[in-house]
This record gives C-alpha cells, structure tokens and sequence, in this order.
C-alpha cells in the first residue's frame, strides 16, 4: 500500500508545482495588463509635435492639473519630421477637458521621462475634448543633448588660438580690477533698482513701438521731402540774407512807427472798442437772421436774367393806411423775440416769410383800421365851399383845425 501511495503523492505535488507556478505568471500577467491600461477603456486622441524628445517612450503619462487622464499608446514619426503621439485617454476625464486645450511636453527633470502635459487655455472653449480629435503641442522642453549639440557646434566654429588669446586679454583686463568691477555691478545694481518701476511704461512703449515705427515708415518719404526742402530753404534764406536785412529793418521801423501810432491813439481806439461790444453783441445775437437775409438773396442774384429786354413791374392799388399819430407812433426800440429766419433763406415758389409784428412804435394793425376811408366832410367843401366851425368828418376827430 505505502509503494502504491507515494508516486500519487509525487504526482499530486507536482501538479500543485504547476498550478501555483501558472497562477503567478498569470497574476503577473494580469497586473502587468492592469499597469499598461489593458483593461480599462480608453479613446484614442492624437497629438502633433514638432518632435517628440529623445526620453518620450510609449506609456509615458498624460496629465491634467497633476493627475493622470491616460497614457501615451505610441509615437509615430510622420513624413515631415514632426511627431505624432497617439494618446489612449480616459473617457470620463474627456468631460473635463475643452476642445482649445493647451499640450506641452514636459519633464520633471532635465535628464527625466518626459511626458505630455495638458494646460487650460486662457478662454476654455464650451466644448469638450472628442475622441479621435487632433491637437498641436506647443513646445518640447529643452533637452541637455541638445544643449550639448549646440553648444558642440558653437565651439567647434571658434578658433582656439584666438580663443585663448581672448580670454588671455580679458584676464589682463581684468587682472586688479576686482574693486573697480565690484563698484560697477554695484552701480549697476543701483540703477536697475531705479529703472524697475518704469519697467510697466518700458514694456509698454516696446508693446507700441512697432506701431510707431511703422508710421515713421510711412512718413519717412515726406519727411526727406521735408528735409529736402528745408534745405532748399535755408540756401535761399542764405543767397537772399542782404534782403532779409534789410526787410527785418523795414520791419523795425514800421513796428517803431506802429508803437508811435497806436500808442498816441491808445485812448480813441479803447473807447471805440468799447462802443462797439453793444453793435458787435446784437450783430451776434442776430447773425443767423442775418445769414437767412443774405442767404435768402443769393436764389435771386442767381436767377438768369429775362429773355425778353426792358423791365418788368407789378403795379397795384392798396387802400391806404392809417395815418401817423402823436406821440404813440413814435419809433422805439423794443422789439422781443430775437431772431426769426422763419422758412427763410430757402422758400419755395410763390411763398413769403409772414410780416412780424413787433413793438417798435407804429402798427398798421392798430385802432382796427379798415383803410379806406370816407372823407365825408372834405366832400361837402368840395361841393359846397369851406364850412366854419371844426371838422365834422369821424376819420379826423381829434386832430387839429
């Protein structure tokens, strides 16, 4: 029985070897798919960079704000030398993200992995990111190899005999001048410190300058006109300078005869500055009357003249008006209103400013004057002689004789 048992329980072990060995190669399996993503869903979204950087290996992180929204699937290298990384993202962190979102490849250190870095815009666009959408990478981060390489190639151009005799005169030239130097950078501490509260204007002046030199552009064919003829100027002053003397004298002498002219009449030509401010004041008040008047006139001086020679008159009888009586028919000078163009200066045809009534003493709309008249009395003279005693006639009560 004992030999009977012993190779099954060999058996067994062995397969329980196996069993246990199978189960942790698949536990690695399983959590190594779990560490690349294998089991969690993701959308594809691509981004375009103008390189991807010498340490930017598939799997590298994708990051929002300092957390990871995915992974970096894999790195395509395009036909124009740009870079295309194709990004497995998580859908959920999609909502989260606008479609104008920043990407920059980034490092955590000069010499460390590189990864892909998602930055919010200044004005986040109200869409969100879409799977399969494609976004351009603002800039890599500068690698150490590269500074290396250009540095490389910047050396490589110098010459190291002058190299040396450069750097063997700058030491000459600064050998016991450390005191001299140290109150330099002093100096110029002092006057970086004054000069940075202006820094704001400064930048402001270098944000406007292109503007500015852009209009001195434009200009700068008038300004060598200007130039040009300022020139042309000035030799002419100079080929004319014994004219110019003798003009300045000119003028000396008639300022001379000036002094002497407004000086000794300093008195009459105040007085009639001062009676003319109540002219000039009313002149003022009413100039646009006064403009409507002369503009009125300027329809008829141009009116083409008749076709016919000779003069043509409308004439016509009017009832008379009521006669000038002492002393409420006085002229005066009260009228109100200040100026009244009216439809004036344009009227059309066969129209006429109304007749303003104002009060300056006489109105032929006074004693509700019907203008025509009977003059009774002066008939029965007419007819019968001179009649004694006073008028008899009604128009004329009142008046003398």
């Amino acid at each position: 029985m004992t030999r009977n048992i012993l190779p099954g329980s060999a058996y067994v072990r062995t397969l329980s070897g196996l069993a246990a060995f199978a189960a942790i190669i698949g536990i690695v399996a399983i959590t190594v798919t779990m560490f690349r993503g294998g089991y969690v869903d993701s959308v594809p979204v691509t981004v375009l960079s103008q390189r991807a950087g010498l340490v930017m290996d598939p799997e590298a992180k994708v990051k929002l704000h300092g957390a990871d929204v995915g992974t970096v699937r894999s790195i395509e290298a395009l036909p124009s030398g740009e870079a295309a990384l194709h990004l497995a993202m998580d859908p959920s962190a999609l909502q989260l993200i606008p479609s104008n979102v920043l990407v920059d490849i980034a490092s955590t250190t000069v010499f460390g992995a590189k990864y892909v870095q998602l930055t919010d815009p200044a004005e986040p666009s109200p869409h969100t990111l879409r799977p399969g959408q494609v976004i351009d990478s603002r800039h890599v981060t500068v690698e150490i190899n590269t500074v290396f390489q250009q540095l490389t190639s910047v050396l490589s151009t110098i010459d190291p005999v002058k190299l040396n005799q450069t750097l063997g005169a700058l030491a000459s030239a600064l050998n016991g001048r450390g005191h001299e130097i140290g109150k330099v950078m002093t100096d110029l501490n002092s006057f970086l410190a004054k000069l940075d509260p202006g820094l704001p204007a400064l930048d402001h002046d270098l944000a406007v300058a292109p503007d500015v030199v852009g209009a001195y552009a434009d200009a700068t064919p008038d300004l060598i006109r200007i130039a040009d003829n300022a020139a042309s100027i000035s030799r002419t002053i100079v080929d004319e300078q014994h004219n110019l003397d003798a003009l300045l004298v000119s003028v000396i002498g008639l300022a001379d005869i000036g002094n002497d002219v407004v000086g000794g009449n300093r008195k009459g030509l105040t007085d009639v500055l001062h009676l003319l401010v109540p002219t000039t004041d009313l002149t003022n008040e009413y100039h646009d009357a006064l403009y409507c008047g002369l503009a009125g006139i300027v329809p008829a001086a141009n009116t083409p003249p008749s076709p016919e020679p000779g003069v043509m008159a409308s004439v016509s009888l009017l009832f008379g008006q009521e006669r000038y009586r002492f002393p409420g028919d006085l002229p005066k000078v009260a009228a109100t209103g200040g100026p009244q163009c009216h439809d004036l200066p344009r009227l059309g045809y066969g129209q006429h400013p109304p007749f303003v009534v104002a009060d300056v003493g006489t109105s032929p709309w006074d004693y509700a004057n019907q203008n025509l008249l009977l003059n009774s009395d002066g008939l029965k003279q007419l007819l019968f002689g001179p009649i004694d005693g006073p008028p008899r006639n009604t128009a004329e009560i009142g008046q003398p004789g």
